[in-house]
């Protein structure tokens, strides 16, 4: 039995790129479940959790079980962030974002480089930690020591080999976040038995550092199916933030839901739109 998950965050509703994606986790899974991926409270509110219902139900995509919030599970984050803390394989960061930004514009640095390691190798400070906002990272140099350069399998076959550079020392928990995306997606995808992970092509890059989680954390390791993303016809990514078409405007409008996901099944799309390369 394949179990696969669609996990959306609810800050904001969903766009036709989120429903190509559910359709194919859908149609690829026995098992599929819902996770609403809600730990950034500054970005995320529950009237878009009642918006993915919503659009899902329309979309005549049928979830198996309750739905997995994020924010009830934070436990089991602090577990995991707590093995990894003990083997010596995370460190406490205090810069602020500003203090990454200005390191990576001086003159020796590289704007588009990973966190530098400022406060990688500081004696561990009890007092500071519970006075100073920190956050806590991944050492990866460390963590690649111990567990090696992962691989992973795409459900087509195609087997992947991470590179050192794809990683860099990942935050997995701030103050005003539990965990991370990195840290919470490996544990629950664990803890709720998925063995497929279907998600768009540009979270690939995301894939080596949670291959190097699951790893560290003995967690199984599921089959990748990264697919290709829905864009404007003209190249354009769909985005929240840019006001995409949402399906609840296209359900306004008059589009019949699933007849749209049979279409998406099949890679047909609605006029303007159209499938990335990769």
């Amino acid at each position: 039995m394949t179990t696969s998950r669609f996990a959306p965050s609810p800050s904001g509703r969903l766009h036709l790129g989120h429903a190509y994606s559910a359709v194919l986790g859908r149609r690829a899974a026995n098992r599929w479940l819902l996770r609403i991926e809600d730990l950034d409270p500054g970005r995320c509110r529950p009237e878009f959790v009642d918006g993915i219902l919503e659009d899902l139900d329309w979309l005549g995509l049928a979830i198996d079980g309750a739905p997995l919030v994020q924010s009830r599970r934070t436990g089991l984050y602090a577990e995991a962030l707590e093995r990894l803390r003990a083997a010596g394989l995370v460190y406490p960061c205090f810069c602020t974002r500003a203090d990454i930004a200005a390191s990576l514009t001086a003159p020796h640095g590289d704007a588009g480089a990973a966190y530098p390691g400022t406060c990688r190798g500081l004696p561990d400070d009890r007092e500071r930690r519970e006075t100073t906002p920190h956050s806590w990272r991944l050492d990866s140099a460390r963590a690649l020591a111990e567990a090696g350069l992962p691989s992973w399998r795409e459900q087509d076959g195609a087997t992947f080999q991470s590179r050192p550079a794809d990683f860099g020392d990942a935050i997995l928990a701030r103050k005003d976040a539990p965990a991370s995306y990195h840290l919470a997606c490996v544990v629950d995808d664990a803890d709720s038995g998925v063995d497929l992970v279907v998600r768009g092509a540009d979270l690939r890059p995301s894939t080596p550092v949670q291959r190097l989680l699951q790893t560290l954390l003995g967690l199984p390791e599921p089959t990748y199916l990264h697919h290709p993303l829905v864009l404007h016809a003209d190249g354009r990514r769909l985005a929240k933030r840019d006001q995409a078409p949402t399906l609840a405007a296209m359900r306004a409008a008059g589009t019949d839901g699933k007849r749209l996901a049979e279409e998406l099944a099949t890679g047909f799309l609605p006029l303007g739109f159209r499938l990335s390369d990769a």
